[in-house]
């Protein structure tokens, strides 16, 4: 029979963290808590310059001989998100957990979009899901890691929500929340775990100003019942949860981190 839930299930120290689109906002605040619990952490974001500069910051963070590396990465080509997954491997020896965060949003209607933009944000929101987490499962399966993988889902991917001119966006979200429960089924016989994070609206640098009084989406707070935007730091725990053994018969969920917003 399994053991209480002890502090220590919660300890992710020495472990190796892959965090896509890690170069600013939610990627950036989960990197910081990885790095500040004891990870190796392998930030990954087609922002080269600035997911590197990121990472010298975070390792500022670090303690002892733990590390956090910025990388270039582009998540739709299948080359880069190999050789990532097999450079984190040779230099940490693992990898443990990853946070799929990598994302793009365009605002556009149906009847204006191209093509070419609705197969960029699947591009982008779910096929760079799907290549992250097969090489990385992979990497898992041949050492026989116990690995969390943690995708970024959307309360876009459940309820149709304001503004509504986003239905690339919506449906991707929607696919990576079934391809996470599809992943948790075909891994669980190898321990890996596959849970998604789905947030509302989240106060970040780009769009924070948004909500501030005047801003083109200010009276939307009236529609979350908290009446507030999240922080990114409020997902973190759920995060460090998920890649902990203390959520070890956790998979296949979907968590919405909301303020409510999906329940009314």
């Amino acid at each position: 029979m399994r053991k209480e839930v002890q502090a220590t299930d919660f300890n992710v120290s020495g472990k190796t963290v892959l965090i896509t689109g890690g170069a600013r906002g939610l990627g950036r605040s989960y990197a910081e808590t990885f790095v500040q619990h004891g990870c190796n952490v392998v930030l990954g974001d087609v922002n080269t310059e600035q997911v590197k500069q990121t990472a010298a910051e975070l390792q500022k963070l670090a303690a002892g001989e733990t590390q956090c590396i910025g990388v270039g990465l582009d998540v739709t080509q299948e080359a880069q998100v190999e050789q990532v997954v097999s450079d984190a491997v040779q230099t940490f020896g693992s990898i443990d957990i990853v946070v799929n965060n990598a994302g793009i949003v365009d605002r556009v209607g149906i009847e204006e979009m191209t093509l070419d933009a609705w197969n960029r944000t699947m591009g982008v929101n779910l096929t760079g899901v799907f290549l992250v987490s097969k090489h990385a499962a992979r990497a898992m399966i041949e050492r026989k890691t116990r690995g969390s993988i943690i995708n970024m889902a959307s309360m876009s991917g459940i309820i149709v929500n304001v503004p509504m001119e986003q239905a690339a966006y919506n449906t991707s979200k929607a696919a990576v929340a079934m391809f996470t429960k599809s992943c948790a089924v075909e891994w669980a016989e190898y321990g890996i775990r596959v849970n998604a994070i789905a947030p509302g609206y989240m106060k970040t640098d780009m769009t924070g100003p948004d909500f501030e009084p005047g801003g083109k989406y200010h009276s939307l707070l009236d529609m979350i019942p908290m009446r507030r935007l999240g922080l990114p730091q409020e997902l973190n725990g759920l995060a460090l949860f998920l890649a902990s053994e203390a959520s070890s018969y956790v998979t296949g969920a979907v968590l919405s981190v909301d303020g409510g917003y999906t329940l009314i």
